[in-house]
């Protein structure tokens, strides 16, 4: 089916559109191309059908206006309205080289109309065919000399070609044409710098300072560019004109502390950057910028973080409906481990803002962190009431209500996911239906949990977490032992260092008796487990075991003890040196 085509090409930045009630009879006949005129009873039905597309189009029943334009095509093929119509339906159906090809025809057969050019331009520029689009540029501005806007698409085509001293010639002749400007000399300084001619960016900024000399902020942008050039005698020099122009500047003071931070000066960096965060001056948008900066540096120089949090307390003070500081607040004194401080912040935040997602989700990751299943019950709750269509938040219901045990609940909360996620999005179905698993595992309902791993793989036959769990649980059961064997390799395939997949595969070998293959990898597992996981330590043990390594098998069921595992079963072992076989195991 075809999307909703939101505009005639929605790849074009710019774009000048034909007006859909362009008639098909003001197609410009052309003798030499041999397009020939159609006879009155051909016309109206070109026209008959031409416009029933364009109402299709219009009433966005797009599979039928595109039936309807293509059997216009049958009647009149060189019609260029219809083309350029078609041509915006083969971008949408993601075949390019079909709408350029329809677009061009529609230039051949109307070579007066500026519209199809610059849409044959913009288009290929928007599909990366940069060199086809210059061309079509080059064309244009040849024969639309008035048309200086014209430059700037050219410009930008050849910055994205790379050939960048042709681009910075096409923005010195738009420049010519419309005098300077910060946007044309700010482009120009950037492309310099690209290709290392540092000395001719800066020569546009000093343009732009000789031009504007009550503006300081070329200067600081000048001195800035002397600064990453290690020049920093010329830095000062250029910061202390922008200081002389405007002395109250924040901007002078934020450049200050960078100047600082190069010539390694770090207590004035950190003095120039306390004062610009305190001045009222500087807007907000630059004070969270400046701040961020200022917690990496901490954090790279191993100091304490929390000497940023006064500086957050005197921001808020100075802005405090600002929910963009509020969230960075938060963030940070959730890793400083304050959970209740920032849980504060993002709740603050939710309440101005209700429909704020990011708050929300740094609420809902808190909560998690801090195992607050009730919190995550009534972060997802509220969520799912705001933004019914983010079936995340059934998911984490669903996790929460299933460590609660509340198994029915749970499956519920799933299945609403379920239903709320498109059915394209294979892989997040495949894991609800895996969740939905497991639940009825726990609750010992085997038959129902196999029938939705089944499903899960029907969604997503790569995902690896069902993989893993059905092939174990199978396994357990001592059931379709070969189909475990094959579920689980293809784990270990995919990640060859998981430890948990590992012993799984190595347990299905157990289970199968072949106790060298499960040794193998038991050890594979053992070796990449960073979390000292007593059950594999168990497992270890039970397969030495039925190698005859009797004595090593009682070694590791004792460390698998010392590291936290529990149960009688496990206690028989090591008192009794045998093997005993865990039928509750779950």
């Amino acid at each position: 089916m075809l999307k909703k085509i939101v505009g005639i090409f929605t790849l074009c930045t710019c774009l000048f559109i034909v007006s859909s009630t362009l008639k098909a009879a003001e197609v410009p006949y052309d003798s030499e191309k041999g397009q020939n005129r159609l006879n009155a009873v051909n016309q109206r039905k070109f026209d008959y059908f031409y416009y029933e597309a364009l109402n299709l189009k219009n009433a966005e029943k797009f599979d039928a206006a595109f039936d309807a334009f293509n059997h216009c095509l049958a009647i009149y093929p060189t019609s260029a309205p219809l083309l350029y119509e078609l041509s915006s339906f083969y971008l949408q159906l993601n075949r390019p080289e079909k709408a350029v090809q329809f677009l061009k025809q529609a230039v051949e057969n109307s070579s007066d109309n500026f519209s199809y050019k610059i849409a044959l331009a913009n288009v290929t520029r928007g599909l990366g065919m940069y060199r086809e689009a210059i061309q079509e540029f080059e064309k244009l501005i040849k024969q639309y000399p008035e048309k200086v806007e014209l430059n700037y698409h050219l410009a930008e085509a050849l910055t994205q070609q790379g050939e960048i001293p042709q681009a910075i010639e096409a923005f010195n002749a738009l420049e010519a044409s419309m005098g300077m400007n910060e946007a044309l000399s700010m482009q120009k300084c950037r492309l310099y710098n690209s290709i290392g001619e540092s000395e001719n960016a800066m020569k546009e900024i000093q343009r732009l300072a000789e031009k504007f000399p009550i503006e300081s902020r070329y200067q600081i942008i000048l001195g800035d560019l002397y600064l990453e050039n290690n020049e920093t005698d010329k830095a000062l020099e250029a910061y202390e004109k922008a200081k002389a122009i405007e002395p109250g500047s924040p901007y002078y003071i934020v450049a200050m502390a960078n100047y600082y931070e190069v010539t390694g000066d770090k207590e004035s960096a950190e003095t120039q950057i306390h004062n610009a965060l305190i001045n009222e001056k500087l807007d907000v948008e630059t004070k969270v910028s400046i701040l961020s900066r200022y917690i990496l540096t901490l954090q790279q120089s191993n100091k304490d973080i929390e000497s940023a949090n006064q500086l957050f307390e005197t921001l808020l003070e100075q802005h405090p409906e600002e929910s963009e500081l509020k969230l960075m607040y938060g963030s940070l004194l959730s890793m400083q481990e304050k959970n209740e401080e920032a849980r504060f912040q993002f709740q603050l935040i939710t309440e101005m803002e209700p429909e704020n997602m990011a708050a929300w989700q740094q609420l809902l990751q808190l909560s998690l962190r801090t195992e607050d299943l009730e919190e995550v019950i009534r972060v997802c709750k509220k969520c799912i009431e705001l933004f019914p269509d983010a079936p995340e938040y059934y998911f984490y219901l669903g996790i929460a209500y299933h460590q609660l045990e509340d198994y029915p609940q749970a499956i519920q909360a799933y299945q609403d996911g379920i239903n709320n996620t498109p059915r394209e999005n294979g892989p997040l179905l495949s894991d609800f239906y895996g969740q939905i698993g497991d639940v009825y595992y726990q609750s010992e309902q085997m038959d129902k949990a196999f029938e939705a791993y089944e499903e899960a793989l029907k969604q997503n036959e790569g995902n690896v977490m069902v993989l893993n769990n059905y092939a174990y649980f199978l396994t357990l059961a001592k059931k379709d032992l070969k189909k475990a064997e094959r579920m689980s390799e293809q784990t270990v395939r995919k990640e060859p260092n998981n430890s948990t997949y590992l012993d799984t595969y190595a347990w299905v070998y157990f289970t199968q008796g072949n106790y060298t293959l499960a040794k193998i990898y038991i050890e594979r597992a053992i070796d990449n487990d960073k979390t000292n996981n007593a059950e594999l330590l168990d497992h270890y043990g039970d397969i030495l075991y039925m190698l005859g390594e009797t004595e090593k098998a009682v070694e590791q069921w004792k460390k698998a003890k010392e590291l936290g595992k529990e149960g009688d079963i496990l206690d028989r072992k090591i008192a009794e040196e045998k093997y005993i076989e865990d039928v509750n195991a779950k």
